[in-house]
């Protein structure tokens, strides 16, 4: 199951190879070397996706005149069939999973000659008919829930799930379509929200400036991560700007693999790193005073004091009372 022994941290390439191929190897070499699980890509036909006179989402659009549209825009950054078929064995041999999103059933088809896992978008969480025919591929399923309300979420469940696929194989990621997304609108609690509702693997998909949301998402029981990777933020495609460059995405990883182990198994006991300090840190019941054999001790001729090893503080009641059973000088640990 993805994301059941470690958190699956997936590089989102995207369109960020900019339409090129030699782009998209570089991509993927830097992938690898950032120490992610995953580079996935994005697979369409234009003409199957998009209307010719679609405008560009307003974070796409350039500064100043901008004449180009969001169909145009695509076509530009359209990668064939074969590219990806060279992608994927490109990343086999370097020994990274690929997979790549399709954005409409043809893309899909052939993908699914290819990859072993299905990530679906936001942008076809409500398409029921799509996915109804991405389950009948049989493969596990990550699917993207930005702008969805959990009505929607849970139309999508339902398809999944009457179609064929076990809750096992199904992993809903949080996730925000606002490029970038402010801070205020990340919303992570959603994330464990949709864990309690659909009792499946969850995790997030951040479109979120920095590293430190993704970080949080891992604390809150985010089993995967999937963030923008870019060679370089100044690049001129739509999503570098929201992108981690590859030293950035680095410490991302780095901060996810120590929250990972710092969130260790819930039982609460002593850990190996601080058993060897307990004599020295716990306290023990010490004689506050001198104390003359025979003498009944109470709260006036007995104190609590480091070292620990003799009798626990949680034991004061029983002591109190007792007697002597020798001499005490101050500060010596009381035997009963």
């Amino acid at each position: 199951m993805i994301g059941e022994n470690k958190v699956f941290i997936i590089a989102e390439a995207g369109v960020n190879h900019d339409g090129s191929f030699d782009l998209a190897l570089q991509l993927v070499d830097a992938a690898v070397a950032v120490g992610a699980d995953a580079v996935k890509f994005q697979t369409w036909k234009t003409e199957k996706v998009i209307t010719r006179k679609s405008k560009k989402v307003p974070y796409q659009k350039e500064e100043g005149v901008d004449l180009e549209n969001q169909y145009e825009m695509l076509k530009r950054y359209e990668l064939s069939f074969a590219d990806f078929q060279k992608l994927k064995s490109y990343c086999d041999g370097k020994n990274i999973i690929f997979f790549s999103t399709a954005d409409e059933i043809e893309s899909a088809t052939f993908l699914n000659t290819i990859q072993d896992i299905f990530k679906i978008g936001s942008s076809e969480l409500t398409d029921l008919p799509y996915l109804r025919k991405i389950v009948q591929f049989g493969k596990p399923i990550i699917l993207s829930t930005g702008m969805g309300s959990l009505e929607e979420v849970q139309a999508a469940m339902t398809v999944l799930l009457e179609n064929g696929l076990a809750k096992k194989e199904i992993t809903l990621l949080h996730c925000n379509t606002a490029y970038p997304t402010p801070y205020s609108d990340v919303n992570l609690k959603a994330m464990v929200t949709l864990r309690e509702k659909f009792g499946v693997t969850i995790g997030y998909s951040d479109h979120s400036l920095g590293i430190e949301v993704a970080i949080a998402a891992v604390a809150l029981g985010a089993c995967v991560i999937e963030k923008h990777l870019t060679l370089d933020k100044n690049m001129d495609g739509p999503d570098h700007k929201i992108s981690l460059e590859p030293d950035e995405f680095v410490m991302m990883v780095k901060a996810i693999r120590n929250v990972e182990l710092a969130l260790g198994d819930g039982i609460k006991s002593p850990s190996n790193s601080e058993k060897e300090n307990i004599p020295y840190v716990r306290k023990s019941i010490v004689a506050g005073q001198k104390i003359t054999k025979g003498e009944i001790m109470g709260e006036e001729n007995i104190t609590v004091k480091r070292p620990g090893g003799g009798i626990d503080p949680s034991q004061w009641y029983d002591v109190i009372g007792k007697t002597a059973i020798r001499d005490f000088q101050p500060d010596e640990a009381i035997e009963l």
